[in-house]
């Protein structure tokens, strides 16, 4: 869910501050798997921490993200590659679409708790985010094509690259270098690399 914190504070401040914002679907567990890294939650303790930091959270960014241990289990046994699959075939065809498809993956999935690996799930998503019934088709029918396939693998492998370990990673190119910053709450810090002011999650 920190990834949904990350995603609505920065479109909160993409008029604010003087920044390009791009969003770039990678696949988690393939960075996971690249990286050795594992999910928090599978040490207990962590996991019961992170229930209630996200309740903290939830109320702090204000996004609805609602969760149960269970939930927590459930989440946690369903792939995000489908969704991530989609994404990448809408960047490659048609990028406008996706920034709210990007906030809508996400509502459904921490908010909601629908399972967005099914592709009945998905077309409800598109439609959602304004896609028509024809283009929300066609891209799910790209998903399986080698290109969507090679180009996600290679926003993974560039994640990696910048240095990420897990998400949500911010890469913020900068005075000619890339600065890589992991969690919801680093954006106070990015802003102080980009010489910008950082006016709490909901800036008026």
């Amino acid at each position: 869910p920190h990834k949904s914190f990350t995603l609505q504070v920065l479109c909160r401040y993409r008029h604010i501050w003087n920044i390009d914002l791009r969003f770039r679907p990678a696949f988690l567990g393939g960075i996971m798997q690249q990286t050795g890294n594992k999910p928090p939650a599978m040490l207990p303790k962590r996991g019961e921490y992170m229930l209630k930091d996200m309740k903290r959270m939830a109320k702090y960014y204000q996004v609805p993200v609602h969760m149960s241990p269970d939930d927590f289990q459930r989440i946690m046994g369903t792939s995000s590659l489908t969704a991530m699959r989609f994404l990448t075939a809408m960047d490659m065809t048609n990028p406008q679409y996706l920034e709210p498809l990007s906030r809508e993956f996400w509502m459904r999935f921490w908010s909601q708790h629908e399972d967005i690996s099914q592709p009945e799930n998905i077309l409800a998503v598109a439609r959602q985010a304004g896609l028509s019934a024809e283009l929300s088709q066609k891209t799910l029918e790209m998903i399986s094509s080698p290109t969507v396939k090679d180009r996600l693998k290679e926003a993974t492998a560039e994640a990696v690259k910048h240095g990420a370990f897990g998400m949500p990673a911010v890469v913020a190119h900068y005075d000619g270098k890339p600065h890589l910053f992991f969690g919801s709450d680093r954006l106070e810090l990015l802003g102080s690399i980009i010489g910008e002011k950082w006016l709490g999650p909901v800036p008026s």
